[in-house]
């Protein structure tokens, strides 16, 4: 058995949180876009990467997920995201921190999820 790809499903009261979050930070395109319809969802993508969208405010209420984005350049991801979108750093890692499992480390949250850049 292969698999090629994780594709999480994220759930915000308001999708535009999310938008600001991953395509204006993050610099994720959006693929699929019903976001005038009376259930908000698109896909984004990045590098291979791919997230599902919805705007939900029940789900959203139930699931606070919180996701690990890799990168082989963090100073860089970190340089542009303190830049640009401060309000975005986590509080309690809002700079890049070697952990004891020896990755560096930082830290983005917004009003639904974490999100840790990290670089082994």
């Amino acid at each position: 058995m292969r698999f090629t790809k994780l594709v999480p499903n994220v759930f915000y009261t308001d999708i535009k949180d999310a938008l600001k979050l991953f395509v204006n930070c993050l610099e994720f395109t959006i693929e699929h876009d019903e976001l005038g319809g009376n259930k908000p969802f698109c896909v984004i993508e990045k590098d291979g990467l791919r997230i599902n969208l919805f705007e939900d405010r029940k789900l959203a209420e139930e699931h606070n997920p919180e996701f690990r984005l890799v990168t082989d350049d963090i100073a860089a991801v970190y340089k542009k995201i303190e830049s640009t979108y401060p309000e975005f750093l986590h509080p309690n890692l809002n700079k890049i921190t070697l952990r004891p499992w020896g990755a560096k480390e930082f830290a983005l949250m917004d009003k639904q999820l974490g999100l840790i850049i990290q670089q082994w």
